[in-house]
């Protein structure tokens, strides 16, 4: 049976905040609409009212013509709603088995029927394109392979209307082009679909309408194919948005390198990597999904153990035993995981901005005056919009949770920075923020290491790029050598040879 929802004036309060503004429009049955507007503008908690984790304030919802209140998300999955997250809620320490039925569990008699779980969840995990053990334990998947069980999980619970918030953020090209095509399968089989995303080109290939949400408010519903990606742009954030990339500054090559890595080997991820970074330069690392970069890193940090390897840092050799260790000789870290490794999500905004610097501040006992006089510079600084400084950051939206997640890491003031993934799940307004924020850094001195998937991305950043796959890497390609119209990573990245091992 097929799913139609209608909004009537909703309306959402989280205490004296008001998030939802009387939103009001319909879902028609097996259509794929693209929700799509700034971090904060409201789409993700209007979901999750549809799909029972959020209660309506006011206004009414309607599923098939009848009016509903759901208490949990087990209603709404009554009613064939399922909502995929943008954060992973999956137990870590149940293997993917547990997890896809987790609440659902089959049983035969009084005991679980295991063997009937862990069939039907191989036969889902090869829909979904996952080559993965159903025994295998969350906390051994990367993010990638958490993703495409949170999809999995989805189609266990025959979805009829099925909600994707940011699906696709960890996956990589191949990945992507398989979710497509479940999608393409599960619209002809007559499933309603909404898709969240901030990657508009998605949005533009998969979707039937798009509806543009700002501040709270419906303010746009178009036919995906009358409006171009720039006009989706301009909607979101209610002005034209030009010159996504900030101009790229000369910098001084011929400078000593801040940091310089030879030969670093880290077993089973990567092996013999050499790179330098200048002070002012943007440095990127392009690669797919597991092609060594982020693993590079926590190598470098000390988070996994190398093998082999010299790091020289402002000149002098170092041996980063520990992120906290690497701080302090002037090397931080953004990690891709913004929830799980690189915010405390139930700490309050103070708490997190101060985390790594908290010798700044104890004399010996903490001076809160001085965290709050620093926490209030860093939100006019990176743009964090919050109501109040004492909330937690839990109850920032993606973008402004990533603005924060910058500002930690670069208080304790470091001369390199390496930001791994810094505009997964962000607005394309952030992103613009983030760009030319990035681009601050490097003109006041800071080298800059920059890890992300996106290509343009790198292109329109940075002004070198080193190319991994398979944990070697291929090549490090000058300035002259990024151009959108050649895509040179693209070729690198497909002629590289097979993984290690």
């Amino acid at each position: 049976m097929s799913v139609t929802v209608e909004f009537d004036n909703v309306v959402k309060d989280f205490g004296p905040v008001r998030v939802l503004h009387g939103v009001s429009f319909a879902l028609e049955a097996g259509r794929t609409v693209g929700l799509i507007g700034e971090n904060g503008a409201g789409k993700s908690t209007l979901m999750k009212i549809l799909a029972g984790f959020e209660t309506i304030s006011g206004g009414s919802l309607r599923v098939n013509g009848q009016a509903m209140r759901f208490a949990s998300s087990r209603d709404a999955e009554a009613q064939g709603i399922v909502l995929i997250h943008q954060e992973f809620s999956l137990a870590e320490d149940l293997t993917i088995a547990q997890n896809l039925f987790l609440g659902h569990e089959k049983k035969r008699g009084w005991l679980l029927d295991d063997a009937s779980m862990q069939h039907e969840s191989a036969k889902v995990l090869a829909q979904v394109g996952l080559q993965m053990d159903v025994n295998t334990r969350v906390k051994q998947l990367i993010v990638a392979e958490r993703q495409l069980v949170e999809v999995a999980r989805a189609l266990l619970r025959k979805a009829r209307l099925l909600i994707m918030d940011e699906p696709t953020a960890t996956l990589t090209p191949g990945e992507t082009q398989r979710l497509f095509e479940l999608m393409a399968q599960l619209k002809a089989d007559g499933v309603t679909m909404v898709y969240i995303s901030h990657k508009l080109d998605e949005v533009k290939q998969v979707t039937d309408e798009v509806i543009v949400m700002r501040d709270g408010r419906l303010v746009a519903r178009e036919d995906t194919h009358s409006v171009s990606r720039q006009q989706m742009a301009s909607l979101m954030v209610g002005r034209e948005l030009s010159n996504l990339y900030p101009p790229k500054a000369p910098h001084p090559a011929t400078a000593a390198p801040m940091l310089k890595v030879s030969g670093l080997t880290v077993p089973g991820w990567v092996e013999d990597i050499h790179f330098e970074v200048h002070a002012g330069e943007i440095f990127g690392f392009a690669g797919l999904v597991g092609a060594g970069r982020t693993e590079l890193f926590e190598g470098l940090l000390g988070l996994r153990p190398r093998s082999a390897g010299t790091i020289e840092l402002q000149g002098k050799l170092t041996d980063l035993g520990s992120p906290r260790a690497a701080a302090r000789q002037g090397l931080t870290y953004l990690s891709e995981d913004r929830k799980g490794k690189g915010l405390h999500v139930k700490f309050g905004l103070r708490e997190n901005l101060t985390l790594m610097a908290l010798e700044r501040y104890a004399h010996p006992f903490l001076d809160t005056n001085a965290e709050n006089a620093a926490l209030k510079t860093a939100v006019d600084d990176y743009g964090i919009r919050t109501g109040n400084l004492q909330s937690s950051a839990s109850s920032l939206s993606g973008g402004n949770q990533q603005k924060l997640a910058l500002a930690k890491v670069l208080h304790p003031h470091p001369k390199v920075v390496v930001l791994d993934e810094p505009t997964r799940g962000v607005d394309v307004g952030a992103k613009r923020d983030i760009y030319f924020l990035i681009q601050r850094l490097a003109q006041e001195g800071l080298a800059v290491v920059v890890i992300s998937s996106e290509l343009v991305e790198l292109i329109g950043l940075c002004h070198r790029v080193a190319v991994m796959r398979a944990g070697r890497l291929q090549a490090v390609l000058e300035e002259d050598q990024l151009t959108e119209q050649e895509h040179p990573l693209s070729r690198r990245l497909r002629r590289a040879p097979q993984p290690l091992g």
